[in-house]
């Protein structure tokens, strides 16, 4: 089942909510004693998290395909980096990162069981048949699996929705009467909290193959009073990165950034070239982004405004520090 985007928590008597977990999507397909993980463009995932197919192994259920998320808790929150890192192709490497930080499979759907199909029934059946699934394989007590939470009551979701951050990734709003809906968007919907950050400029890049801009670079002062690189914007239109390069190529001065600098493509970045430009630390633009870990926005952040009122050196950290991991208190 597939989300679309929506600004806003749906209400009304025929939504179930759910948080929106800040990990892997994952099929746990189960067969007696084969398992296979499958993630949700149809790759496989088992070699990647051994510590999920042994704890699925310990389950009394025998047959059956559950659909869920694969997290990983660090320190009392989910680590998206952790989970990245274990996608790595040397079996020894990722059994040493299973026992240092063990992955946690989060459950939210059951599709089939002893070879009986679920999909057509509609989310509101299934959601009990899982619960009768999780009481009997003691998901409350299992190690390493455990029962997604759900509501029907709007005001538990932004109850949720107010915490999301470093465990949560936002908000799932799913309707009771609709079925199992397979690369559909029509029956479920996603809300994420869309934060704001004013960040200095630090250096640019030129867009591939052309002498105009393709990105600014963004920078935060950490408590070490350093600026490290933290992201980009781009999308700009035609009409404007011709200004744009005439004035970032004015302010072009080295060290640009003076902590973290930018380097090739990161894993979260789409960008072709490792090669920047750094400018005078004087530019603060105003960005959104759903998203801060790793030291750095996940996605590419969305430009709102030119702060040309704001001191480049106060635009610190602090803006986008994470809340403390307290979703997982909700399992």
């Amino acid at each position: 089942m597939e989300t679309r985007a929506v600004e806003q928590i749906p209400i009304g008597d025929g939504w179930q909510y759910e948080p929106k977990w800040d990990g892997f999507r994952c099929l746990a397909f189960r067969d007696r004693n084969t398992i296979y993980l499958q993630s949700k463009n149809g790759q496989p995932l088992a070699r990647y998290f051994p510590d999920v197919v042994a704890n699925i192994v310990k389950l009394p259920q025998q047959q059956f395909v559950l659909d869920g998320e694969v997290v990983i808790p660090v320190g009392g929150a989910l680590s998206f980096d952790e989970l990245q890192l274990r996608l790595h192709p040397a079996a020894s490497r990722v059994q040493k990162l299973a026992a240092a930080h063990p992955a946690v499979y989060i459950v939210f759907d059951l599709l089939a069981e002893d070879k009986k199909s679920y999909l057509k029934l509609p989310l509101c059946e299934r959601r009990q048949i899982l619960e009768k699934f999780a009481r009997s394989a003691k998901l409350r007590h299992a190690k390493g699996i455990r029962l997604s939470p759900a509501a029907n009551d709007y005001d538990v979701a932004t109850d949720w929705f107010a915490k999301t951050g470093r465990d949560l990734d936002g908000i799932i709003a799913k309707r009771l009467d609709a079925a199992y809906a397979s690369g559909e968007r029509s029956a479920a919907v996603k809300i994420k909290q869309i934060r704001t950050a004013d960040c200095v400029v630090g250096g640019f890049r030129y867009a591939t193959g052309k002498r105009v801009i393709g990105s600014l670079l963004l920078g935060l002062y950490g408590d070490d009073g350093l600026l490290h690189h933290i992201g980009f914007i781009s999308g700009f239109k035609a009409s404007e990165r011709r200004a744009l390069t005439e004035k970032f190529e004015r302010l072009r001065k080295p060290p640009g950034f003076t902590g973290n600098t930018p380097g090739g493509p990161s894993r979260w970045s789409t960008e072709r070239s490792g090669e920047w430009e750094p400018v005078s630390l004087k530019v603060v633009v105003e960005v959104a982004y759903d998203h801060f870990t790793g030291g750095r926005f996940r996605h590419g952040t969305r430009f709102l405004r030119w702060r040309p009122d704001k001191d480049p050196r106060k635009c610190t950290m602090e803006q986008v520090e994470q809340r403390e991991g307290k979703a997982m208190a909700l399992l």
